[in-house]
């Protein structure tokens, strides 16, 4: 698997707010840490969240993989 997000190795993690269907960046940054699997998820790639949790996933199986654990 390609390593999307290898430029944010040295970057600064964003604070973010999520909401349905939309985030709100409170503190400014280029990445967050996905609640799962502890990898680095660039802002620009961010798809997947819990509003319940306010936790990000760096895909869907993450998420499902996260909502299993919360449940």
């Amino acid at each position: 698997m390609i390593e999307k997000n290898k430029n944010i190795k040295n970057s600064q993690q964003a604070k973010i707010k999520y909401s349905d269907g939309e985030f709100d960046v409170l503190k400014d940054g280029q990445y967050v840490i996905c609640a799962v699997t502890g990898n680095k998820i660039s802002i620009s790639d961010l798809k997947y969240w819990s509003v319940e949790r306010q936790e990000p996933y760096e895909s869907a199986e993450a998420a499902l993989a996260g909502y299993k654990k919360n449940t």
